[in-house]
């Protein structure tokens, strides 16, 4: 008779738990719900990316983009941004203020709510906002969370309104505090030092990406002041992404003197692209989506690229501009020497992941592709010395890979035959010198 233990049984759709481990241990109280604010505090990372220097520049960003979303739906035309020495940040707007009216279903301002509710704004649905760069989930409320302190301030309708927060939470009433005939909205915060590892902002890097928002929306003033070096910038590009990429363009020679520039509407996505070739050998492409900078591209770009290496390649055929070729030039080769910019600007934006850097909307791929073919393709009929430029810097690429692939396999062939394995035999001849080399030729085994 086996005296052994029984096994215990397994627990249904898997394995056995251990038995130590007594079943009252994880009850109902070991559910954390966590309130407001208060999953922000807990979980930082999970709504800035980290609480690095790169989460404490992304507070300033989501308070700066929802004066950007002011700018793009025509509200504001002016972002003054100040560094204090104390590492605070004050950002001013002239956009309509953030609305100060009762909130019935929350029972308080609707300033209030905005600045302490999760996902609580005028940008979830079609009649506020028509486009918005600051919907990824977080926006104002986040910053007020992760500040030690965030003063508010509100010019709407002739009025001043105000109150402050501290970690997120109303330590003063919302309340007007007097009359004014200016219009916008002022926020001043200080990051919370026990949550962010570094509280010194880099002034390079915010007016890096101040820049380029003025870039993205033509005509928008952008003011960065920095009161512990007395540094300024004042950013304004009547000439938008055109502008953009004269600058990225500035060091370098130029195909052709002015950047191609379209810009094409169809019913709510508008995009816009400019490009400019210069004699280089790279290629440097800056995609946007809602003035978002999408790092890992998406269905913009794809189209973009797409259409370009079609519509390049169409016109040069038509031309007869590819003799000599063995095959028509590719992607790589129609880019090489290119500089350009791509920007998209859509209602409901779909980005995935939560870092916002790739575009995922399908229908716009078709969309950028028809704007490219169409409007790329008049440019040259138009341009023709600019498009015979641009088409012999491709064909010269297309050349060049093709001359570098012989070489490769050239090389590959030689390589092979150096350490292929002679029959058992032979030998390989030791000296390298034919001056000092002599071959023997005789018949049979025996007679070598």
């Amino acid at each position: 008779m086996d005296q052994r233990e029984p096994i215990e049984a397994p627990l249904e759709g898997g394995l056995a738990g251990p038995a130590s481990v007594p079943e009252e241990e994880y009850g109902a109280d070991k559910i954390k719900v966590l309130e407001g604010l208060e999953a922000v505090r807990t979980r930082p990372a999970m709504y800035i990316g980290s609480t690095a220097i790169e989460g404490l520049h992304h507070l300033l960003y989501e308070v700066v983009d929802n004066s950007v979303d002011e700018a793009l739906n025509g509200y504001c035309d002016r972002i003054d941004v100040t560094i204090h020495i104390d590492n605070s940040i004050t950002v001013i707007d002239n956009g309509r203020g953030i609305p100060t009216d009762f909130h019935e279903q929350a029972q308080r301002s609707a300033a209030e709510v905005v600045m302490t509710v999760l996902h609580a704004g005028g940008k979830f649905d079609n009649d506020s906002y028509k486009v918005s760069g600051g919907l990824h989930g977080v926006g104002v409320s986040v910053v007020n969370a992760l500040s030690r302190r965030l003063d508010l301030e509100i010019w709407r309708g002739g009025k001043v309104f105000g109150q402050s927060y501290e970690r997120g939470k109303p330590v003063t009433e919302f309340r007007q505090t007097g009359t004014t005939k200016r219009r916008g909205t002022k926020i001043t915060f200080n990051p919370d030092d026990t949550i962010f590892e570094v509280l010194e902002f880099s002034y390079d890097t915010i007016a890096a990406r101040l820049r380029e928002l003025a870039f993205l929306n033509k005509g928008l003033r952008i003011v960065i002041e920095d009161l512990r070096s007395d540094r300024r910038d004042d950013f304004k590009y009547d000439g938008g992404i055109t502008s953009f990429v004269e600058f990225l363009n500035a060091h370098k020679t130029a195909l052709h003197p002015k950047p191609i520039y379209f810009e094409a509407r169809k019913e709510d996505v508008i995009v816009e692209a400019a490009m400019q070739y210069n004699d280089g050998y790279s290629e440097s492409i800056y995609s946007f989506a809602n003035n978002i900078n999408t790092h890992e591209g998406g269905t913009h770009l794809i189209g973009f690229k797409a259409a370009l290496t079609r519509s390049i390649n169409t016109y040069a055929q038509a031309n007869d501009l590819l003799k000599d070729l063995r095959e028509n030039p590719t992607g790589e080769d129609v880019r090489e020497g290119m500089v350009a910019v791509i920007s998209v600007k859509l209602r409901n934006p779909q980005f995935e992941g939560q870092t916002k850097t790739k575009l995922g909307n399908s229908e716009i791929k078709g969309i950028v592709e028809a704007a490219v073919n169409e409007n790329l393709g008049a440019f040259f009929e138009e341009n023709p010395a600019a498009a015979k430029r641009i088409l012999a810097k491709a064909v010269e690429a297309a050349r060049a890979r093709e001359a570098a692939r012989k070489a490769r396999d050239l090389t590959r062939r030689k390589g092979a035959l150096d350490t292929a394995l002679l029959p058992g035999k032979l030998a390989d001849c030791q000296e390298r010198d034919p001056k000092f080399c002599e071959i023997f030729i005789v018949e049979g085994d025996s007679a070598g």
